[in-house]
């Protein structure tokens, strides 16, 4: 099934980090915010790296990531995929990333899972000259590395680029 992304890019002029995920979710694109499925850890990760209370409120998600300097959005733009599984993505259209890091003080791009690593150095690299860090999806469909895992030797790495 075709799908576009209909999420804006979470930023603003004091952004030092963006993380992108490849496409949200069909539960993330029907409540219309990033990584909304219930079991999906993405935010417990992070409110785990900064030892701070994220609560379900979108707004509060925002201002989290506003006050830590993490911008977030997608590799893609639009493309064929069944529900939400990565590996049926086909016939790509990537997202445009100029506007994000012209207003921004991104240095570093992080990617949630190998799909989004591989579309993003494929396609989107060669613009930005940005190299990416791979980080483990948060997906309930990634269930090989816990939380404590995924805190302690991936995601512990975003808070190095935004203090």
């Amino acid at each position: 099934m075709k799908v576009n992304h209909t999420l804006e890019p979470i930023y603003d002029e004091y952004s030092k980090v963006l993380i992108l995920g490849s496409m949200p979710s069909v539960v993330s694109r029907k409540i219309g915010f990033y990584y909304a499925h219930p079991r999906n850890r993405f935010w417990s990760v992070l409110s785990k790296v900064y030892n701070e209370e994220i609560t379900d409120n979108i707004n509060d998600k925002i201002n989290f990531l506003h006050k830590h300097h993490i911008a977030l959005y997608d590799v893609l733009k639009s493309c064929d995929i069944k529900s939400s599984q990565d590996s049926s993505i086909k016939n790509v259209k990537v997202n445009d990333l100029s506007k994000i890091l012209k207003n921004s003080q991104i240095k570093v791009v992080f990617t949630t899972g190998k799909t989004a690593y591989n579309l993003y150095n494929k396609y989107t690299f060669p613009k930005t000259k940005i190299r990416a860090i791979y980080l483990p999806s948060t997906s309930p469909a990634n269930t090989r590395k816990g939380i404590d895992e995924l805190l302690e030797k991936e995601y512990s790495k975003i808070k190095e680029y935004t203090n």
